[in-house]
Parts: C-alpha cells; sequence; structure tokens
C-alpha cells in the first residue's frame, strides 16, 4: 500500500474536500447509529406504556435522521466530485509528460498498450479509490468503534458474542489481501496486453487484410481475452470467499446474539427496549463489516494501478550532463570517436558503431550510404538525441550536443523520417509540427519544396483531417508532407533518412530540384539508398562495420572504393561482402 502515500502530493490541493467528504459521510453513518437509541426509548416508553401521544415526537425524529443520512450522503458525493476529477486530469498530465520526455529506449521496450491502460483504466481506478474507498475505510472504521463501543454500552454480553468472530474475520482478509492484490496486477497487466493487440490491429488492418491474418489475430485476442477472463474469474473467486466470510460469520454471531437476548429478556436481565437498540446496532454495523471486501479488493486495484502508475514516472529521463569540453570554432556537424549499442542488444555483441569521425562542412550536403543494417538511421538518430551515444562525442558549431537544451537542440536540427508518421490532425497542424510559429508562407513554401501540390485537391485543402498515422492519404504524399514538417521552420541542420523513397521518378525529379535550394543555406546529413538522392549531396560518406570507411564525391567514390561502387551498381557478390 505504500505506493497509495505516493498520492498524496496529487491529492494534496483536494484534501479539504476529501476531508470533508469523510466528515459528511461519518456524520450520515452516525446518524444511523442514532437510530437504535431512539428505537430502545420507543420501546421501552411508548410502545411499553401503551402512549400513542409520546410516539409522534421520537416518530419525527426518527424522519429526520433519515432525510439527515440522505443528505449527507449526497453532499459527500458533490463536494469530491470536481477536485478529484482535476487530480485525475494532473495524474494523466503528467503521464503524459512524462512519456514525452522519456528516450526513445524506453518506448522501444514498453508495449503502447501498456501505456495506454495506464493512462486511462488505472488512472480512474485511482480517482474512484480517492472518492470512495479511501473515504470509507475512514469512515468504515470509524462507524464500527463507534457501534462496537454502543453495543458494550447496552450490554457487553451481547456485544462480546457479537464481536468474538472479529479476530478469525482478520487474520482472513490478510490472506486475502495478498492474494487479491497478486490477481489484480496480473489482470492489469493483461488489459495491457489486450489494449496493445487491438491497437496494432486497427492500425496494421491492411496487412491483415491483404495476407489474410485477421482470423489469426482474432485467436491471439480471444487467447489473450481467455486469459484476462481466467483472471478475473480467480480474483471474484476470491472476493466470493472473502464475502461468504465477512457475510457468513457476522450472521451467525447476530442469530447467537438474539438467542441469548431473548434469554436474557426472558429472565428479566434485559429490557426488550434495549435488546431491540442492540440488535439495531448490530444490523446498522453490516454494511461497515461487509464491506470490507469491497474496500479490501478495490484498495489492492488502486495499490497495483498506483504502481504501475509510478513504475513509468520513476523510469530515469536523460539527463543532460556538461560534454566537459568547451566550444570550439569547429563549424558544421563533426562526430568524434562515436560509439553505440542498443540498450537490450546481447551481452559480447559488438557494438553497431564502432567509432564513427565524420565531418559535415557547414553549408555541406553528405549523403551517407552503407549496406542495410549498418547504422546508417542510427547514427542520424543520435544527432538529435533520439538516443545517446555511448562513446565520443557530437558537436554543431562547435558546440557539443549535450551542452544544449533539448528545446534549442531541435529547434536547430530538424528531422524527417524514412517511415513518415502524420498525426490525427489537419495537415496544417502536421506541418506546422516542425516549427509551430512558422508563418503560412513559409508552410506553402514547404509545400513547395516538397511537391506538396495535392493539398490544394483536398476537400478542405490545408484544414483537411489526415487521420491516423495519416492512412488517408498515399506512401509517397505522406513522405511528402513529412518533408515539408522538416524544412518549414528553415533549420541550421537537417537530417533526411531517405526522403524520396515513396516518390515515383517524376515527382522525386521535382522535389530534388526544390530541395537543392534548401540545402544550399543549410547543412545536411541525407541517408541515400538511390544514386538519384547521393546526387543530391556535395559529398558521400560509406559506412561500414561501424566506421566511415571512405568519403568523398560520388564520382571520386566510384573509381577509388570497390565497396561503393558495389552498393552503387547493386552487385550481390559485393554487397555480400560489404554487409559482412
Amino acid at each position: 500500500m505504500r505506493s497509495l502515500l505516493r498520492l498524496w502530493p496529487y491529492a494534496r490541493e483536494a484534501r479539504w474536500r476529501i476531508f470533508g467528504a469523510m466528515a459528511a459521510a461519518g456524520l450520515a453513518s452516525l446518524s444511523v447509529l442514532a437510530v437504535p437509541i431512539v428505537l430502545r426509548r420507543i420501546v421501552d416508553g411508548p410502545v411499553a406504556h401503551r402512549d400513542l401521544s409520546g410516539l409522534w415526537p421520537l416518530a419525527g425524529v426518527l424522519l429526520l435522521l433519515g432525510v439527515a443520512e440522505a443528505v449527507l450522503f449526497g453532499v459527500r458525493r458533490v463536494i469530491v466530485a470536481r477536485p478529484l476529477a482535476r487530480v485525475e486530469t494532473r495524474l494523466r498530465g503528467e503521464l503524459f509528460a512524462k512519456l514525452q520526455r522519456l528516450p526513445i529506449s524506453f518506448h522501444d521496450r514498453w508495449p503502447s498498450g501498456q501505456l495506454l491502460s495506464r493512462a486511462t483504466s488505472d488512472l480512474f481506478v485511482l480517482r474512484l479509490f480517492l472518492a470512495f474507498p479511501l473515504v470509507f475505510l475512514v469512515v468504515n472504521s470509524t462507524v464500527f468503534l463507534t457501534g462496537t463501543a454502543l453495543m458494550f454500552a447496552l450490554d457487553w454480553r451481547l456485544a462480546l458474542l457479537t464481536v468474538l468472530p472479529a479476530i478469525p474475520l482478520m487474520l482472513f482478509t490478510r490472506r486475502f489481501e495478498a492474494g487479491y492484490s497478486t490477481a489484480s496486477r496480473l489482470a492489469q497487466d493483461q488489459n495491457g496486453d489486450l489494449a496493445t493487440v487491438v491497437e496494432e490491429s486497427v492500425l496494421g488492418i491492411r496487412i491483415l487484410k491483404a495476407f489474410g491474418r485477421h482470423r489469426t489475430m482474432a485467436e491471439e485476442f480471444r487467447d489473450r481475452s481467455a486469459a484476462l477472463r481466467g483472471t478475473e474469474l480467480r480474483k471474484a473467486g476470491l472476493l466470493g470467499d472473502l464475502w461468504a466470510v465477512i457475510v457468513g460469520l457476522p450472521e451467525l454471531a447476530l442469530g447467537a446474539a438474539l438467542a441469548t437476548g431473548a434469554v436474557l429478556v426472558a429472565h428479566d436481565e434485559l429490557s426488550v427496549g434495549t435488546l431491540v437498540a442492540f440488535l439495531s446496532t448490530a444490523m446498522a454495523l453490516r454494511w461497515p463489516v461487509e464491506s470490507i471486501g469491497w474496500l479490501l479488493g478495490f484498495s489492492a486495484e488502486a495499490a497495483s494501478a498506483a504502481n504501475r502508475y509510478f513504475e513509468v514516472m520513476d523510469e530515469p529521463e536523460p539527463a543532460d550532463p556538461p560534454s566537459g569540453t568547451a566550444p570550439t570554432d569547429d563549424r558544421g556537424i563533426r562526430f568524434t570517436g562515436v560509439r553505440f549499442r542498443y540498450p537490450d542488444a546481447p551481452a559480447g555483441s559488438p557494438d553497431l558503431l564502432a567509432g564513427v569521425d565524420l565531418h559535415v562542412r557547414p553549408g555541406e550536403t553528405l549523403a551517407l550510404v552503407g549496406a542495410t543494417g549498418s547504422g546508417k538511421t542510427t547514427l542520424t538518430a543520435l544527432l538529435p538525441r533520439l538516443y545517446e551515444p555511448t562513446a565520443g562525442s557530437i558537436t554543431l558549431d562547435g558546440t557539443d550536443v549535450r551542452d544544449l537544451s533539448r528545446a534549442e537542440l531541435r529547434r536547430r536540427v530538424a528531422v524527417a523520417f524514412e517511415e513518415p508518421t502524420l498525426f490525427s490532425a489537419t495537415v496544417r497542424e502536421n506541418v506546422l509540427m516542425g516549427a509551430p510559429g512558422a508563418t503560412p508562407e513559409q508552410v506553402a513554401a514547404a509545400l513547395a519544396t516538397a511537391q506538396a501540390g495535392f493539398v490544394d485537391r483536398l476537400p478542405a485543402g490545408l484544414d483537411t483531417e489526415v487521420g491516423e498515422q495519416g492512412l488517408s492519404l498515399s506512401g509517397g504524399q505522406r513522405q511528402r508532407l513529412a518533408l515539408a514538417r522538416a524544412v518549414v521552420g528553415e533549420p541550421r541542420f537537417l537530417v533526411l533518412d531517405d526522403p524520396l523513397s515513396a516518390l515515383d521518378v517524376h515527382t522525386e525529379a521535382l522535389v530534388e530540384r526544390a530541395l537543392r535550394e534548401v540545402l544550399a543555406d543549410t547543412t545536411a546529413l541525407v541517408v541515400a539508398h538511390r544514386p538519384s538522392t547521393v546526387l543530391l549531396a556535395d559529398r558521400v560518406a560509406l559506412l561500414a562495420d561501424g566506421r566511415i570507411a571512405a568519403v568523398g564525391t560520388h564520382q571520386e567514390l566510384l573509381r577509388s572504393c570497390p565497396a561503393y561502387r558495389a552498393l552503387m551498381s547493386g552487385e550481390p557478390e559485393l554487397e555480400g561482402a560489404l554487409a559482412r
């Protein structure tokens, strides 16, 4: 339950509302305990003496107690609804902000469905815990203790008989709590896995239909659903066992108290009114006792939800330690002794990048080529610090990227990835993600550079919603919008990862012609797979065996580097040797 205590900083702003809810619920519950006292006076007074006139005032008191109970419970619900909704919103906002700050390596490890379930269903559970179980854990404990004291005041013999089952009940609830917590955590994890299957099925629906694999995915969904169903049934079984104990034992004790009380009344050792008051008090305590199962079960789920929430919040964010190197006059982009391996790479495996030394001169466009899997995309991802190098340094105009804030770094460096990702937003909003303050003229110029004239033919032009992942557009259209997003802010440094791979030959030629004008004023690193893209560059660097094997112009490398010649010509034997 320690994780639930960590919610206090978030709930602190609503603490007076929560305390007010506890007070309202407590007064409402205590008003119920006042009813047996009134009933005792009614039975031993007006009823015993057949005094009808004395009955009406006491009946009025019962009516007022009932009205007070209803009003106070209504007040309890009203005063916590709004502030706890704000608490949930704050928790969700901080989780989302955390996810944006965490490195790409974190998102590589975590399934998106697990993160989605933490941001939705888990936070809903936490809000309900603060609104109901937390309040009633305090209120019902207070009511139980007060009611128990009242029963001892009425008759200690009957009270002792009634509370005796509390000992085995406490032992059983401790055992229940351990098992239910484990089952709750498993169910929440399985729910996240199920969400991942649904998300992947929706995003990959074209692949599933094209290859006729929808039945396979449906079977996986059914298997995961069945596993979740089994866990939920296990939870229900645990709750059922607990309910049987917490309902059965008090009922047996109440029956024993009734029989004992009847004997005491028969021997004039107890008044009828006192027996009625005692039994009414015991009945009033049924809800606080029976609610133990619900409260413990929900608290266990809330504790699991809080653990899952703080698992993400406790993930270390990438630090911005100073590089320890002073800025130099070295202009352009420079990689010095850069090494990199993925965090989840097998132990003993070689580094993907094993000491890259490369200089992109100011205003120069350098094409980066290499065999598939040589690390070209990874190298370009190090520049905007999507990943952190394991050794070496990267500088922009003489300043180590580690000495730049991430906001400043990403203002200087714009990126267009090989697989363009668009968001469920308008064309304008997707392009402006590259430079939120760009003017309409800059947006138009960026679209022109990317040869994205198709935007004018969309139903609402720039204000057309492109849909999730931009799947309403063709691959070439998505790639051109991604390119426009990269160049709209007129960045000083530009990273393009095979930006023209989805374009036809005619459109590619038009985009290349327009890109030359943009690249003339930008220092650019371009990952290239085709000779046409290589020709955009002033120089070419060949990446092989984790290092830069050769640097020169396209023509120079064709003459002097067999590996480069093989890569550009597609000779299979030489390509295989290069890949090895």
